[in-house]
This record gives structure tokens, C-alpha cells and sequence, in this order.
């Protein structure tokens, strides 16, 4: 974290002095020689973070110093800004120029003389003792051994331990063991398979291919095998003779001595030369860490003609996919154990097999939720409560309770906390900066994923980057992270697109620790506790319904000067939001972020708000908020403004002053109880076109005629567009501008009107850009995701040309029996997800052989007309889910639905009656209705009861109680 603010600071530095120095006068050189002594330290401090918890204490103390004098230096570059740039109408280093040569108040250049001169001072001895650390712990290499050695212990000891477990210990890996073996059996005997098992650390890897390479049936098959643990510090060399050795021990032959004086060529040729002579081999390449491995060992790997097979054990996805490219695609991602897998090895561990008494249970699931499902921490903790009484229940509540702080410590989970915090000290310091940050959400919340990665961005963790936006950046980061296993993508917005994510418990509650430590975040439920400095800079509050008014009162003597940022997280205690907004908002002068999201009692935006000179995000989500003052033009350095879900339908001419804006929603709920009617927008000042940094622009109420649609032509830069009530005759502009807007992704159109009522929308019009017979045509080549909600006389002839196309909803389209919509988007390549409500009015659909070949989701609801459907062979070829919803003439499942053999989940809700009995009923295995949904593993039904109360129902579970 201390290397992260200080590469920011050195850019701001860098910057300042480059087109202002001369405004410091003398104080130039001071500011240079703060700059320079910080780049010095950077190096060092990389690799001392790196290994901080291994460090002495005095090395830690002084990563300590480093970082508080970074946050400090950054502190008074933000109130020299702050302070000298506030009133200026045109560029801040121009206006800062005028004022500084004409300031009357001459304190405040003392003030800022004097703050300079005390860092400088400060960094003068912190420098001192850079130099002796550096000669004291060596150059890059050792600092790295020192890291190593320590991984490679931790590594070592949990790798021999995972190839030394019983099977009959294990619990969970029946289904994996068979589905691997067969992987490895089954197939084309003449081309290599490589089959990657892929997940987080401590699910069971490297136990659950140890098993499979262990089978009889396996060791029949290949007769020539090996298993090589790789690591994050492989030593290339000393891998490629350990495979020798081992290769030749399989055979029965004597290793040759001269394979110490080979080089790295040499030893693969001879890899390769002997495995080409030796027969059916398996190799095991366990725990692999980067591509660059796999693309080096490849080549020591010959093809043959023998069916070889090769497995790897991985934390990353994408080196799990590499390894596959070259050999067809076979990814197993193992998933934590279930909760009924969970409990039997738990009790196993604690009751040798028995029940876990009743007084405990509530405090075992407790336990066991925490765990998520993770052997590793499951064992750890139940051999931790194995030596506790059994009788005593407050020693199990107290374990329950201190899971963080054992964690922490270096008991029974230290090694569970070593071996999570491996994939945490893999990482590039810019992304455990943004991992860290994860610390803000409480246990097992979920967040989406905009939101995190806006947050990032306005804290100044991502860096622009050469032709890309800066969303793009920052979710490149989230992709990472989830590529990483180190975030859990929990909702897909769109395919490619993650909607929410979350941490698992545990590796949260090793985030939180060393988030603490470097005094990354505090977090405050309104509870007394102990902050880890008095130097707060970020603040979140989550949900809470302490009443601690006393407590309360204390916090308002808090000193909130250094705060960055202020985020609420779930329903907070009104008394305690209200007090602590108040004290930030009128003392945080360099407060970057104010995340208010999902605070009902605010109804209005404190005009204190409005001097935060330095706001980069305002987010007022789900508020009460019912106006925007004039004065939201003061906040010129603002990017992110979220109005959504509040009463605001109008934004004052005072917004286009904010020439940094990038995101701007605005909108409410048409129906609060059903969002398939659409959103109010608002109504936006007429020359909206000159906020040309506008990226994400939604919902704009476009009632108000073709002026505010000629105005979005001129936002070249959107990516993702949402506009309401359209008119019908303002069809032909809205296409002129979509023209322009060659970067959108998501474009959301919904006419005037409410369900059937919708006017019609309108967007056949022919531009020069547009050639409608033309695939290569540029119109909206770049968009992802269309939502359409209105009428429509017929399918837009645009759409059968969109190949990026991911996903696609038509609410309330009413098309006609003759314009089947199916005809326009069968055969997108890259269409995943397809969403109908009142979409279609003819009374059947027929999904053609070779249409639809990447559709993995599809929901139809509300088509009253619908009777029938039908799946060709060779149609919806990768379904996986197929949501059928108040279709009340269905007269019964698709007919064809056989065919769907990658379908997972069948949700049947609001149908006929006589269909809901038809499927209930035929269960029978011998009938026919039977083997067309056989295959089929969940399917749901969903009902109101003659009395109103709602029921669902899984068929399978049904089937299993008769």
C-alpha cells in the first residue's frame, strides 16, 4: 500500500513541478528533493512490503514511516490545491499562477512552507534509514530468497501433507475421482490431452489428482508416470531433472549423471526423446502459477500417438485455460464441498464419525458457514476445537467468535492463513492494493461489481492506460482478481460481464488484518472499538442497529482531516449516518469519495457537499434525495454521479459545468414492484452534448423532442446509453446519433407509455453509415447489450447484423405472428442470453437446426398468444437455462427438449394448470414425457395456491417422495 500512494504521489509531484514549480519560489527545491528521496525508497519498499510480515520490527516500522510520510506529502499537494485553485474559471495551474503571484495571505504560503520543510526533515531520516536497511537485508535477490524461502516452506510442508491423507479420511471426492478418471481414460488416444484442475487455494487440488493419479485403473493405463510439484519459485532446471529422475525410476533405468551439466535445451530434448520411446505417460504438474511455465514444459512433451495425458493443479483460470487450448477444452473447476459434505467432515474429525451434539449445532453451523465449504479450513478448525470440551459451549462460541483474530496469530489456522495469503502475495502491487480495498464489505455481502470497480477509480487505483477507457482498465483488475480465484463472481450481468461479486469469509478476514495494518480502512459499526489510527482516511459504516448514543457522541470528537473517502454499506443507523455526515462533510476538506448508497432517511444533499473541491464520486443510490441544487456546479473535479432509484427529476444548467463527469444515472422504478416496465428518466438541460467525458449516460427522459437527441450524437465517448420516452417520430434522429457513438456497449430504449400502452419505437431508418444488407456495416458494431422495451412494428434490421451481440431484451415489443424475432437473431455468433415479456403475439416459436449456437440463457414471459415451440436438432446446441413464466396457452413443454443436452435448469413458473399437472404427473420412468426431461438435472415449478400463496417445487425432489 505504501508503494501504491507513493507512485502517486511521485506522478503528482512530477506533474507540479514540471508546469508549476516556479509558483514555490524557493520552496521548488525542497518539493524536488521530497520527490527524488521517495523515488529512491520505491524499489526497496516494494520488496520490504513484500516481506513486512516476516520483517523485524524496526524494518516494519519503518515501512511504517514511509507510508505515513507518503500520505502526508499527498495531504498537502491535495491542500495546496485545495487552498490556491478553488477559484478559478478556466485550467487549475493557470488560475493557480494568478493567485499565487497575488496572494495577500501570506500565512497560508508560510503554512505551506512550514508543512514542506517538516516532511522534508522527516523523509532526511527515513532516508537514513533506507540506506541501512538496503545494506543490512541486500539488493532485489535476497529480498526475494528471503520471500521465497518462506513460501516455499509453507508450500512444501501443506503439499506433502495433501499426498499423505487417507482416502478413506476424504469426504466429497467420489463424483470429482470418477469424472477425472474418466477425462483421462476416455478419448482420442492419438493427441495429448491436458486436463487442468482449476480453484482456490485449500479446496483440495492437489489431494483429489493425487487420488486419481493413485487409481489402479489409472496406473494399468500408464505405465510410465509422474507427478511434479511446480510452485511460485520453481527452480526450471532442478523441475525438468526431478521429471528425469522420476521418468527413469517408472522404468526401471538408471539416471545418467551428466544430466547436472545439461542445459535447459538439453534436458527437454531429453524429456522429449525419452518419452517418445517410453509408451503411455501421465505426467502431474501440481500447483502451477503462471502460462509462462506451461508454454515452456509443453515442448518437453511429445504428442505421440500412445493417448498421453498430462493434469495440472492451478489458482488461475488462465492458466488453467492455456494449457488446454492446444488440446480441446478440459477445465475441471472443482467447487467447495456442500454443506452436507461440510458437516460429515467436521464431525468426522471432531466425533470420529458420530453426530454432533444437539447443544453445539447451532455453533458448528455457524462454524461450518464460515468455511464456505473449504476443507482446508475446515479440518484446521475442527482439529483446533477437537481439544476443546465438548460440555462447554462457550469455548466452541468463543472459537466461532475469534475466527479473525486465529487467524491472525500463529496457531492451529496459521497455516491456513499462509497458504490463502500465497495467491495475496502473488499479486502486482496495484491489484492487492484494489484486493485489499474488498476489506470494506461486511461478511458474505455481495457488491456489484460497477460499483467496486468506480470505487477503485476514484481512489485513484487504476491507472489510465493507452487507448483504453479507464472502466475497461479497472475491470481488466476485477478480471484478475476472479482469474485469480481470489474474488467469486456470484451474478453474471451479460456474458463476459460480471454483475456481483464477493470474497469468501476467510480470505476476507485475512484482507481486513492486513488492511488494519496499513491502515487502509476503518470500519465502524457505531460499536466502541479501537481504530488502528488516529489518522482516519477511509470510513465505512456498515449495518447496524447500535443505539449507543453515548458512543455517538464520542465519534463526533473523532478528527476526520485526513479522510479520503466515506462509504455506507447496507442499512446504517439513521442517528449514527446523520452525525457522521455531518462531521465529515463539514471538516474533510479532502474527501474524495462519498458513497451514501441505500441511506433511506436522506432526503436532501447537505450543502456542505458541495465545498469537497477534491469529490471525485458522489453516490446517492436508493436515497430519498429529491433535488439537485445549483451548486453541484462547485464540484468540478467530480466523475461519478449516482442518482438512481430517488426522487430527482430534473438536473439544474449548473451540470454541465462538470467537465470531468464520466458516469451520470438518473432514474426511478416505473413500477417498484416490477421492473419489466421500465424507468423514469429525468429531464436534462438541452445542450447536455458538452459533456464530452460522459461514458455511462442514463436514464435521459427524451419526451422533450429531437433536441436532447441530436445532443447525444455529440457524446462520442458513451459506452453504455439508457434513454425513456421516446417518441415515435424521433426514431429517425436517435439513429443519426447512435451513428456517432462508435465505443457503446449497452443501449437501453423505452418509448412513452406502460406495458401494452408503449408507443412504438421506431429505429428502421436508413443512415449513411447504416447498410442494412451489410454485415460489415459500422452501425453499433461495438454493442454488447440491447434492451428494448416499447413496441415494435418489426424487428429492427439493424439487429441481424450486430455479431458482437451478447444479450437481448424485447419487453412489450407485441410483434405480430409474421414477424417471428427469431428469425433476426438466430444466427448472432455471439448471442448468450435472450430475455422476451410480451414480446411476440403469434402463437408458436421454432428454433431452427443451427440457430442459436452460444444462447446459454433464455426467459419468455408474458406472451399470452404463446401455444407452442419446437427445438430442431441441432438448435440451442449450449443452453443451460431455459425459463418459461406466465405463458398461459402453453399446452406443453417444447417439443424437441430432448436435444437440449447441455440444459441444467428447466424453471417452469405461472403456466397452465393442465401443464403443471401433466409434468408433475408423468413421472413415470417408462413414459415418454419422462425421457424427453430426464436429462434435465433441476427443474423448478412455481405456482400460486387457489388461496394466493406462492410454491415451488423441484420435480426431482417430488419424484423422490413417491
Amino acid at each position: 500500500m505504501a508503494e501504491t500512494v507513493l507512485s502517486f504521489v511521485l506522478d503528482q509531484l512530477s506533474t507540479f513541478l514540471r508546469e508549476e514549480g516556479r509558483l514555490l519560489g524557493g520552496l521548488r527545491q525542497e518539493v524536488q528533493f521530497i520527490g527524488d528521496e521517495l523515488g529512491h525508497m520505491r524499489a526497496f519498499l516494494r520488496e520490504a512490503e513484500a516481506k513486512e510480515e516476516d520483517a523485524l520490527p524496526r524494518l516494519q516500522e519503518w515501512i511504517k514511516q514511509v507510508r505515513e510520510a507518503a500520505y502526508d506529502t499527498e495531504d498537502i499537494l491535495d491542500e495546496f490545491v485545495a487552498r490556491f485553485a478553488r477559484h478559478h474559471a478556466t485550467g487549475f495551474y493557470g488560475s493557480a499562477r494568478r493567485i499565487f503571484s497575488s496572494i495577500k495571505n501570506l500565512r497560508a504560503r508560510h503554512r505551506v512552507a512550514s508543512e514542506i520543510q517538516s516532511i522534508k526533515s522527516r523523509i532526511k531520516s527515513i532516508s537514513e534509514g533506507h540506506q541501512r536497511y538496503q545494506s543490512e537485508y541486500g539488493t532485489s535477490a535476497q529480498a526475494s530468497n528471503s520471500l521465497s524461502a518462506v513460501n516455499n516452506t509453507t508450500w512444501r510442508y501443506s503439499r506433502d501433507d495433501a499426498l499423505l491423507v487417507e482416502e478413506d479420511k476424504l469426504v466429497g471426492i467420489d463424483q470429482p475421482k470418477k469424472h477425472l478418471i474418466s477425462l483421462l481414460l476416455q478419448g482420442d488416444d492419438y493427441q495429448l490431452k491436458v486436463v487442468s484442475v482449476v480453484g482456490m487455494g485449500g479446496l483440495g487440488k492437489t489431494t483429489l489428482v493425487k487420488k486419481v493419479h493413485e487409481d489402479l485403473e489409472v496406473r494399468r493405463h500408464f505405465p510410465v508416470r509422474a507427478w511434479v510439484t511446480v510452485s511460485q519459485t520453481c527452480d526450471f532446471q532442478y523441475l525438468l531433472k526431478d521429471l528425469i529422475r522420476q521418468l527413469h525410476k517408472e522404468g526401471k533405468k538408471p539416471v545418467l549423471q551428466w544430466i547436472e551439466s545439461m542445459t535447459t535445451t538439453e534436458l527437454k530434448e531429453f524429456i522429449k526423446d525419452f518419452l517418445q520411446q517410453a509408451g503411455r505417460y501421465a505426467i502431474v504438474f501440481d500447483d502451477v502459477w503462471d502460462v509462462e511455465f506451461w508454454n515452456t514444459i509443453k515442448f518437453a512433451l511429445p504428442e505421440s500417438s500412445h493417448g498421453n495425458r498430462v493434469m495440472l493443479t492451478t489458482r488461475r483460470a488462465d492458466v488453467a485455460s492455456a494449457s488446454c487450448i492446444e488440446s480441446r477444452r478440459f477445465v475441471y473447476r472443482i467447487e467447495p464441498l456442500s454443506v452436507e459434505d461440510s458437516r460429515t467432515l467436521f464431525c468426522n474429525k471432531i466425533f470420529n464419525g458420530g453426530n454432533c451434539p444437539g447443544h453445539l449445532m447451532d455453533v458448528a453451523k455457524g462454524i461450518l458457514d464460515k468455511c464456505e465449504g473449504l476443507p482446508l479450513a475446515i479440518l484446521a478448525i475442527s482439529g483446533l476445537l477437537a481439544s476443546k470440551d465438548v460440555n462447554r459451549i462457550d469455548e466452541w462460541e468463543m472459537v466461532r467468535r475469534s475466527l479473525g483474530g486465529e487467524l491472525e496469530g500463529t496457531g492451529k489456522l496459521d497455516r491456513v492463513k499462509k497458504i490463502l495469503s500465497l495467491s495475496y502475495s502473488d499479486l502486482p502491487w496495484h491489484l492487492k492494493t484494489c484486493l485489499l480495498y474488498t476489506s470494506i464489505l461486511p461478511e458474505g455481502h455481495e457488491i456489484r461489481c460497477l460499483r467496486l470497480v468506480n470505487l477503485w477509480i476514484a481512489e485513484r487505483f487504476v491507472e489510465w492506460r493507452e487507448g483504453m477507457s479507464i472502466e475497461d482498465v479497472a475491470l481488466g483488475y476485477l478480471s484478475e482478481l476472479i482469474n485469480r480465484s481470489l474474488i467469486q463472481v456470484t451474478r453474471v450481468f451479460y456474458e463476459g460481464m460480471p454483475g456481483n461479486c464477493r470474497v469468501h469469509d476467510l480470505l476476507r478476514e485475512i484482507i481486513i488484518s492486513k488492511s488494519r495494518e496499513q491502515n487502509m480502512v476503518t470500519i465502524t459499526t457505531g460499536q466502541p472499538t479501537r481504530w488502528p489510527s488516529e489518522k482516519v482516511r477511509r470510513l465505512i459504516v456498515h449495518t447496524s442497529s447500535s443505539n449507543n448514543t453515548q458512543h455517538h457522541q464520542q465519534m463526533q470528537n473523532y478528527c476526520f482531516d485526513h479522510l479520503r473517502s466515506f462509504v455506507t454499506i447496507g442499512s446504517t443507523n439513521p442517528s449514527l449516518s446523520r452525525m457522521l455526515l455531518s462531521k465529515v462533510s463539514g471538516s474533510s476538506k479532502l474527501l474524495k469519495v462519498l458513497d451514501l448508497r441505500g441511506q433511506e432517511t436522506l432526503t436532501e444533499i447537505p450543502n456542505e457537499i458541495f465545498n469537497l473541491f477534491h469529490l471525485k464520486l458522489l453516490d446517492l443510490y436508493d436515497t430519498r434525495v429529491e433535488r439537485v441544487p445549483k451548486a453541484i456546479g462547485k464540484l468540478q473535479h467530480l466523475e461519478y454521479l449516482n442518482l438512481g432509484i430517488t426522487e430527482v427529476r430534473e438536473l439544474p444548467m449548473e451540470i454541465l459545468k462538470l467537465q470531468k463527469l464520466r458516469v451520470l444515472r438518473v432514474y426511478q422504478l416505473v413500477d417498484s414492484s416490477d421492473d419489466d416496465y421500465g424507468y423514469h428518466g429525468f429531464k436534462a438541460p438541452s445542450n447536455m452534448g458538452g459533456l464530452l467525458a460522459l461514458e455511462i449516460f442514463g436514464c435521459i427522459d427524451a419526451s422533450s423532442g429531437s433536441i436532447i437527441i441530436k445532443e447525444i450524437g455529440k457524446l462520442t465517448q458513451l459506452r453504455e446509453l439508457r434513454i425513456t420516452k421516446l417518441r415515435r417520430e424521433d426514431g429517425k434522429e436517435l439513429c443519426s446519433s447512435l451513428a456517432n457513438l462508435t465505443s457503446l456497449r449497452e443501449l437501453r430504449v423505452d418509448s412513452i407509455g406502460k406495458g401494452d400502452d408503449h408507443e412504438i419505437i421506431d429505429l428502421n431508418h436508413h443512415h449513411p453509415s447504416l447498410v442494412s444488407s451489410s454485415s460489415s456495416s459500422s452501425f453499433l458494431q461495438s454493442l454488447r447489450m440491447l434492451l428494448l422495451c416499447g413496441r415494435l412494428e418489426k424487428m429492427p434490421q439493424c439487429v441481424a447484423h450486430l455479431h458482437g451481440l451478447q444479450r437481448i431484451d424485447l419487453n412489450w415489443s407485441g410483434l405480430r405472428g409474421e414477424e417471428d424475432p427469431l428469425e433476426s437473431l438466430q444466427h448472432l455468433p455471439n448471442l448468450g442470453e435472450i430475455n422476451f415479456c410480451g414480446s411476440y403475439q403469434g402463437e408458436g416459436l421454432c428454433f431452427k437446426a443451427g440457430g442459436f449456437l452460444n444462447l446459454k440463457q433464455m426467459h419468455l414471459k408474458r406472451m399470452e398468444g404463446l401455444r407452442w415451440m419446437r427445438v430442431e436438432e441441432g438448435a440451442l446446441r449450449r443452453l443451460q437455462t431455459l425459463f418459461l413464466q406466465q405463458l398461459p396457452l402453453l399446452e406443453e413443454l417444447p417439443v424437441g427438449i430432448q436435444h437440449l443436452s447441455h440444459l441444467q435448469r428447466l424453471s417452469l413458473y405461472e403456466l397452465s394448470s393442465q401443464l403443471r399437472e401433466k409434468v408433475l404427473e408423468n413421472q413415470k420412468e417408462e413414459s415418454e414425457e419422462y425421457r424427453r426431461i430426464a436429462h434435465i438435472p433441476e427443474i423448478l415449478i412455481g405456482y400460486y395456491t387457489d388461496d394466493r400463496k406462492w410454491r415451488r417445487c423441484n420435480l426431482w425432489a417430488e419424484k423422490e417422495k413417491t
